[in-house]
C-alpha cells in the first residue's frame, strides 16, 4: 500500500480527517477538553454501533452527547432513567382512541437517531430489556406490529460508577451489545479553569418578563457544519478501511484469551472481536488512513474488552483488576 509521507492516502482518508476535526471543533464551544470522548462517539456513529459512558457527575457527559449531535444535525431524544419508568415510557404503546373505538399507536422517544439514555443504571432490568431489540436489530415490538426505528440509530447511555444507592447493574446480554464503554476522566486544571471562565460569560435567558440563568447547554452552536447525508458518506468511506488478515486474528486471539484465562469467569462474546475491527477501521478513518494498524487495536482495547469480561472470587478477593488481566493479555500478542 502507497503511502504518502503525511500519512494520508487519499481525498477520501483526508476527508475523515476533516470530518472529525470539524465535529471535534464544533463540539468545542461548548465543550472543553475530553478530545478522546468525542472521538469514541464519532467512532460509534460512523461504525452503528452503541456506547457507554461511564463517569462521575458533572464532567459533561450529557452535555458532549448533545454537542456531537447538534454537529451532525441528529435528530436527538433524551430519557432520564429513573426507577418508576416503564418500557412503554421508552418504546411506546397502543392507545385506544375513544371516539373511534380503535388503538393508535404512540410512538417512544426510541424513534430517534441518537438516544440518549441518561443514568441508564437507576432502571430497573425490566425497562433496561426494552432496549435490548432496539440496540441489536433496530426494531422495535408495539402491540402486534413492529417498526423500523429510523437510520442511523444510535443509543448512547450514561452512568455513574460510584454511586449505587437506588441503581441495578447492567445485565450482560446488555453491556454485550454496547460496541464500547469509555470512562470519563476528570478535566487537567487548565481545562478546568477554561470551564469556570466561560461559565463567566453566560448571560440570562429571557422569558417574558422574568428570566433564568444560562447553561452550557444554552450555549451549543446552532450550525450543524455536517447532515445525516455526510455521516453516511463517512459510514460508507469506513467500510472501505483496508484490515489484514494479521489484525484479525490478532482479535480474534485476544477474544479468545479472555475465555481461558484462570482469573476471570466469563470472557468476551464474538461480538468483542467485531466490535474491535469495526472500531478500528473507524478510528483509522478519523486519523486519516485508510487502513488499521495495531495502534488503533491497541488503543481501543479497553473500551471493547473490560465491560464484558468478569473476573472470578478468587481474582477479585486478590485485588486484581480488569486491567490487570487485559494488559497480560495484549502483553502475549506483542
Amino acid at each position: 500500500m502507497n503511502e504518502s509521507t503525511n500519512g494520508i492516502t487519499s481525498d477520501t482518508d483526508a476527508q475523515g480527517a476533516a470530518f472529525a476535526t470539524t465535529v471535534a471543533a464544533s463540539v468545542g464551544r461548548t465543550v472543553v477538553g475530553q478530545q478522546v470522548v468525542v472521538e469514541r462517539i464519532l467512532i460509534a456513529l460512523l461504525t452503528g454501533g452503541h456506547l457507554l459512558l461511564e463517569g462521575v457527575p458533572g464532567i459533561a457527559k450529557t452535555l458532549l452527547v448533545q454537542a456531537v449531535g447538534r454537529a451532525i444535525d441528529l435528530d436527538f431524544k433524551r430519557i432520564q432513567f429513573t426507577i418508576d419508568l416503564l418500557p412503554s415510557d421508552i418504546v411506546g404503546s397502543e392507545i385506544l382512541d375513544p371516539k373511534s373505538g380503535e388503538f393508535h399507536v404512540h410512538k417512544g422517544p426510541v424513534f430517534t437517531n441518537l438516544l440518549l439514555a441518561d443514568e441508564i443504571n437507576r432502571a430497573s432490568p425490566k425497562v433496561q430489556s426494552a432496549l435490548l431489540e432496539a440496540m441489536q436489530e433496530r426494531k422495535v415490538s408495539i402491540g402486534d406490529r413492529t417498526w423500523d426505528l429510523p437510520a442511523p440509530f444510535l443509543v448512547i447511555a450514561t452512568q455513574n460508577p460510584v454511586e449505587q444507592a437506588g441503581t441495578f447493574e447492567l445485565p450482560e446480554a446488555q453491556l454485550d451489545r454496547f460496541m464500547l464503554r469509555h470512562r470519563l476522566e476528570y478535566p487537567s486544571f487548565e481545562e478546568e479553569t477554561e470551564v469556570v471562565q466561560r461559565g463567566l460569560k453566560l448571560k440570562l435567558k429571557r422569558q417574558g418578563d422574568g428570566a433564568v440563568p444560562m447553561t452550557a447547554f444554552d450555549a451549543i452552536d446552532d450550525a450543524s457544519p455536517y447532515q445525516v447525508r455526510d455521516l453516511t458518506s463517512a459510514m460508507e468511506s469506513v467500510l472501505a478501511v483496508h484490515v489484514s488478515d494479521v489484525f484479525v486474528r490478532d482479535c480474534v486471539e485476544l477474544v479468545n484469551l479472555t475465555r481461558t484465562h484462570p482469573d476471570l469467569e466469563l470472557g468476551c462474546s464474538p461480538r468483542a472481536a467485531i466490535a474491535l475491527v469495526n472500531a478500528s477501521r473507524a478510528r483509522a478513518y478519523i486519523r486519516g488512513r485508510d487502513y488499521a494498524v495495531p495502534e488503533d487495536f491497541l488503543a481501543l482495547a479497553e473500551d471493547v474488552v473490560l465491560h464484558r469480561i468478569r473476573l472470578n472470587y478468587e481474582a477479585l478477593a486478590d485485588g486484581r483488576r480488569g486491567e490487570d488481566v487485559l494488559a497480560e493479555i495484549l502483553a502475549t500478542l506483542a
